[in-house]
């Protein structure tokens, strides 16, 4: 790779290589350390083709679950199954993984716009701007833009457009999909919003048990599936269907709750243990 060579964007891939490399050592212990990520199905991303994959995931964080399947998708491409242990995988990252965020989002700061290079393809919401509810054309060139990415290599796209549980998917996706007939794979996470702020930058909890669920790609007719058909097959296959909240009751979430409170309660205590053992040294006999 020459030290200059560019991806579509314009971004230099040594500069975008050693961002990865030093943003995942910095992150890994977020998922493989103080909270434990726990990872099934990874197993399908080595057989991949490698380009016009689109990832259609859940949403909860701003920027650990992008992070997090940046994890996930380059130790799986190093032979890891269902692991990110030993984090030798990030030395030769996989650089063509993108992920659709909203521009303003990736405008907010140092650590969005240093993310941003890493992979963001940033688009301007046509829903939503600095916190109102506003309602505006789609710009075309946002739309080139994806496309562009799924010439290049991979898409993670958050179809809901919110970390907002339930929200509908946004049509916008399924017209993507039809347009560009990528390979589509369902990605279903959990425990995110526990462990961390809305940005997914602060760790708001430790000890809590996070999931990442990789799913077989999506069988979908581009030619004559409707985009309500495949708004519909995105909503079941990320677990975001209303039929969804009916199947999980009230109190099994509060029971879940509940169990990673424990748990986190236990970890506490043996820290406090091991303090004491320190503390008072070691039995005279």
């Amino acid at each position: 790779m020459g030290l200059f060579k560019k991806n579509p964007f314009g971004h230099i891939l040594y500069l975008k290589k050693w961002l990865i490399r030093i943003m995942g050592a910095l992150t890994h212990r977020r998922f493989k350390g103080f909270n434990q990520l726990q990872i099934e199905g990874s197993e399908i991303i080595k057989d991949l083709p490698e380009t016009n994959v689109l990832f259609v995931s859940n949403h909860q964080t701003y920027f650990a679950d992008v992070v997090a399947m940046f994890h996930v998708f380059n130790a799986s491409l190093s032979g890891r199954v269902d692991s990110i242990k030993n984090i030798g995988y990030l030395w030769n990252p996989k650089l063509n993984i993108y992920f659709v965020a909203a521009r303003e989002t990736m405008q907010s700061g140092l650590l969005p716009k240093i993310l941003a290079y890493a992979g963001s393809v940033s688009i301007d919401r046509t829903w939503r701007s600095q916190g109102k509810d506003v309602n505006r054309q789609v710009k075309m060139s946002d739309v080139s833009n994806i496309s562009r990415a799924l010439d290049d290599g991979w898409v993670i796209t958050f179809p809901q457009g919110t970390t907002t549980p339930w929200k509908p998917i946004r049509r916008g996706t399924a017209f993507i999909i039809k347009e560009n007939k990528p390979l589509v794979v369902p990605i279903v996470i959990d425990g995110f919003r526990r462990s961390f702020d809305k940005k997914g930058i602060r760790t708001k909890k430790k000890g809590i048990l996070q999931s990442m669920e990789i799913k077989k790609p999506l069988e979908i007719d581009y030619e004559n599936d409707s985009v309500s058909d495949i708004v519909e097959k995105l909503e079941y296959a990320i677990e975001q269907h209303p039929s969804f909240l009916k199947v999980i009751p009230e109190d099994e979430l509060l029971r879940r709750e509940e169990e990673n409170k424990e748990r986190q309660w236990r970890k506490e205590n043996k820290k406090k243990d091991k303090k004491k053992e320190k503390k008072s040294g070691p039995q005279k006999t």
